[in-house]
């Protein structure tokens, strides 16, 4: 009697203590799939804006790679200005001034611009990913814009919201291009803490 009694006392404390860990891991498994899904993109769309397709083919096939990588983070698309034609009577200033005009024409006034210009500020990419994360709290489109081989127009440097630098260094404008998906990219698994990047 008493060694049924003892399996009894040990077969509803086995339970017990199965049953707590069952409640436990359902738990921190849906507080998991939470944190899993939660996407701080899903209220702002991202477009880069572009003058002039992207020439080189090998460069283009990248773009798209990454592009298509990020799109899986948040809405994020490309689109671009034809470049002007007939530019060997405008000069510089001319034709930055026509460039301007196209490109102001593809945004909103309640959009945030961000150029991307020598001149602007440099971020390390994980600090790049909090601003991008940040913005993405009170911001519904984001655009970024990469000009021409002349750069922006007074008009637009004076439309724009923010400025940034990829490097010090020059980049022509078509890699630019490539060197800026792949970073976007590489912030939004920066925010997931997904490892692909490195300190």
């Amino acid at each position: 009697m008493f060694f049924f009694t003892f399996l009894m006392i040990k077969k509803v404390s086995v339970c017990g203590v199965w049953s707590f860990f069952s409640i436990f891991v359902a738990k921190n498994k849906a507080a998991r799939v939470q944190v899993t899904s939660h996407t701080p993109f899903k209220k702002m769309k991202t477009t880069l804006l572009l003058v002039g397709k992207t020439t080189d083919k090998h460069i283009s096939a990248c773009i798209d790679d990454y592009t298509g990588r990020i799109v899986h983070y948040m809405p994020f698309d490309i689109q671009t200005i034809p470049e002007l034609k007939n530019t060997k009577n405008l000069s510089i200033a001319q034709q930055k001034e026509r460039e301007g005009e196209l490109i102001l024409r593809q945004i909103l006034e309640s959009d945030h611009v961000v150029l991307l210009d020598e001149h602007g500020i440099e971020r390390r990419s994980i600090d790049f990913a909090s601003w991008l994360e940040k913005k993405s709290m009170s911001t519904r489109r984001m655009v970024f814009v990469i000009g021409g081989a002349y750069g922006f127009s007074p008009e637009v440097y004076q439309r724009a919201n923010e400025k940034i630098s990829l490097s010090q260094m020059t980049f022509s404008h078509q890699m630019v291009r490539l060197v800026f998906v792949e970073q976007v990219y590489r912030a939004c698994t920066i925010i997931k803490g997904e490892p692909y990047h490195h300190e």
